[in-house]
């Protein structure tokens, strides 16, 4: 059993709602996810651990009655192509995938882009016995999308898959091509991110973005900056893990982060990172992980 049409019209219209959509904006967003002919997601796989993919999936299956998150996606947004997800494979995934992007299509590409080598350090796919890099892949489709989206911070920013010493020469997905592109960060990104940023897409409305290309209504400004939402904020400094207190003195890097983790939470606003006594890493900023290394101080 899946989710019907009407429940995830529901879900999708309910995120966009959230992000300032007006009624006019609703019905076209409803119009768009009811119509088979409508711009479809392509979604490719740089060099990532898979863990936005994880991420995504884990959102859909929590609406219930969801028992199967690829017929989902598949059959109620048109996520024409996903290595992953989808069942095809072979020649047969590689016809998908050229029959989507033959019409309007939005790019979605999750991990690093290699470009040392020519590129040859990640090849996404085989089209008639050539491999196709990541790097030719999205330089081709990103000059053709209605959109690009970099999922998670790889994408976004180069993130671990950047991280010195790079010797596959990692670059973020507007490094690698040049184009205009929507970050919606985070290691892994939030799903919610995710399916807002879609939602708007589909309704017609391009996000307003922040000044490193993150949609403003998830990152920026002082209302979600971590430290200043931060439920421990104005709390006594800790000196070790395990007390009730600010943790930037143990290398929290809240301060310099901007998400809505602290209000949004994660695994269907179960808990977060300082919810469970971590510190914030910083997952979402540019030069993550590099920049906020050493994750934690004595």
């Amino acid at each position: 059993m899946i989710i019907s049409r009407r429940q995830f019209l529901t879900y999708c219209t309910a995120s966009a709602a959230l992000l300032g959509l007006d009624w006019s904006g609703l019905k076209t967003l409803e119009k768009a996810l009811a119509a088979s002919n409508g711009p479809t997601v392509v979604w490719l796989s740089g060099t990532a651990c898979t863990g936005c993919t994880v991420s995504l999936a884990n959102r859909f299956a929590a609406v219930d009655p969801v028992t199967d998150v690829g017929d989902l996606l598949i059959n109620y947004i048109n996520l024409a192509y996903h290595s992953t997800l989808m069942g095809a494979a072979g020649d047969q995934a590689v016809a998908s995938l050229k029959t989507a992007t033959a019409g309007k299509f939005i790019l979605a590409v999750e991990g690093g882009i290699p470009t040392a080598f020519g590129g040859n350090t990640c090849t996404v796919y085989y089209d008639r016995g050539k491999a196709v890099t990541a790097l030719s892949a999205v330089q081709s489709l990103a000059s053709r999308s209605l959109a690009n989206l970099a999922i998670g911070t790889c994408a976004s920013f180069g993130g671990m898959a950047a991280a010195k010493p790079n010797p596959t020469g990692v670059k973020s997905l507007a490094a690698a091509t040049g184009k205009p592109v929507i970050n919606i960060p985070g290691c892994p990104t939030h799903p919610d991110w995710v399916v807002g940023s879609i939602a708007l897409l589909l309704s017609g409305q391009a996000p307003a973005l922040d000044a490193y290309g993150r949609p403003a209504v998830f990152f920026d400004g002082a209302g979600h900056n971590v430290h200043e939402q931060c439920p421990r904020n104005g709390m006594t400094e800790v000196a070790s893990f395990g007390q009730v207190g600010c943790l930037k003195g143990l290398g929290c890097h809240g301060p310099e982060t901007q998400a809505d983790c602290p209000s949004r939470q994660w695994n269907h606003n179960t808990n977060w990172c300082v919810g469970a006594n971590s510190v914030c890493l910083g997952c979402t900023e540019k030069g993550f992980p590099d920049a906020f290394s050493p994750f934690y101080k004595r």
